[in-house]
């Protein structure tokens, strides 16, 4: 297997190893103001700080103004759920939050720390959040199984007064949506009227779906190992319980494969290998994203002999790579701008439409459907849109 320009994809592993023994870590912290008199001592420590301190606890809202608190996102996680090698504990999960926070800082200018917590007990995870979070002015959950994920985000949601967003589900579900709106401008098919296969109901593929459902795409069908999910089928988590009343409007029954005919897009968060060529043929001009990885559904060279139209996939290899890099770091950069209490579904819906529309439609193309991901004009757009949708829904606290 191989990855970005052709590197076999053990070599790409054995060197990211080797960089990681180089740096001990990806992040560090850095004062703003370098300690080098009295003066400086005074001012940034005792006795000069006491001032602060008062004004803040005369007045909470100036701990965003006095400290790193307006520009400071913790990206926390349990360690159940990480990439694609499951529930590696805590510990093993740091390296991913550590490259978490470089992102956030390298496309968003966000200041991003990483905190990983020895528990997989609701109870105690949010509680463990929620006292930590006035040191932070956002919350992005990580790399936690579901359905324990819905619960956490939902229940830190109601406690916090910052905005808490897990971007397992909602940044994979934004990028989704613009990737797949410039999908449909390129096929020439109508919004509304598209019916999309999501196969894997866990946390992403459930936002996925409800994202999708509504900005109006039209009909989603979404499948797990046992075949397509409908209302009323038994042992279906929270998550999926509440999604199968908005889905699957025909109320199909069936596999994967029974799904895929007649459907117009597919969208793969699940495992490799499961999508061939044959069921690609039997959509309708396919609209084909295998977001496995670092193995997709099918590979692309598969989908394109099976007449996929569009192809997009979670790997930098292959055209239109569909990453969530593309959204978290503006999302975070917007509702900090205005200091918002909340991300909404307003947000992540305008959000979607101001990536895509980053592409000009005369330049849209079956390979150019979404930006690069190392296009760092990215995340200032997507912030705008957040922020100008926080102002008119009234959750901006400045403006």
């Amino acid at each position: 297997m191989t990855g970005k320009d052709g590197i076999p994809m053990d070599e790409i592993s054995q060197k990211s190893l080797e960089l990681h023994y180089a740096l001990r870590g990806k992040i560090e912290v850095v004062s703003r103001r370098h300690v080098e008199s009295r003066e400086d001592l005074s001012l940034l420590y005792t006795p000069g700080v006491a001032q602060p301190c008062r004004e803040i606890q005369a007045d909470y809202n100036k701990s965003f103004d006095l400290t790193r608190r307006s520009n400071l996102v913790a990206v926390i996680t349990d360690g159940s759920a990480v990439l694609g090698l499951g529930d590696i504990g805590p510990a093993a999960g740091m390296p991913v939050m550590e490259g978490k926070c470089a992102l956030f800082k390298e496309f968003g200018g966000v200041d991003a720390f990483p905190i990983c917590v020895d528990t997989q007990d609701v109870d105690k995870l949010v509680d463990t959040i929620a006292l930590i979070s006035k040191s932070f002015g956002g919350i992005n959950l990580e790399d936690i199984a579901a359905p324990r994920c819905f619960e956490v985000e939902r229940r830190l949601k109601e406690r916090c007064d910052i905005p808490v967003f897990h971007d397992d589900q909602h940044g994979t579900a934004i990028v989704v949506a613009a990737a797949l709106l410039n999908a449909i401008k390129v096929t020439g098919k109508e919004m509304g009227k598209v019916k999309i296969v999501i196969n894997g109901a866990g946390a992403a593929g459930i936002a996925i779906g409800k994202l999708l459902i509504r900005m109006g795409f039209g009909n989603v069908v979404m499948c797990d190992i046992n075949g397509v999910i409908c209302a009323g089928d038994p042992g279906l988590n929270p998550g999926q319980e509440e999604i199968s009343h908005i889905s699957n409007l025909a109320h199909e029954h069936g596999t994967l494969a029974d799904a895929l005919r007649g459907a117009d897009a597919f969208i793969g968060v699940s495992r490799p290998g499961l999508v061939t060529a044959e069921m690609v043929r039997t959509m309708r001009c396919g609209i084909v994203f295998p977001m496995a990885n670092p193995v997709p559904e099918i590979m692309p060279e598969e989908a394109r002999r099976g007449g996929a139209a569009v192809i997009g996939t979670g790997r930098s290899d292959f055209p239109n790579q569909i990453n969530n890099v593309l959204v978290f770091p503006g999302i975070f950069k917007g509702a900090l701008m205005v200091r918002a209490t909340d991300i909404t579904e307003g947000m992540k819906v305008r959000a979607a439409r101001a990536l895509a529309a980053l592409i000009p439609e005369e330049q849209l193309s079956p390979d150019y459907i979404i930006p690069s991901v190392l296009d760092k004009s990215v995340a200032d757009a997507v912030a705008k849109a957040v922020a100008d949708e926080a102002r008119e829904q009234g959750i901006a606290r400045i403006g």
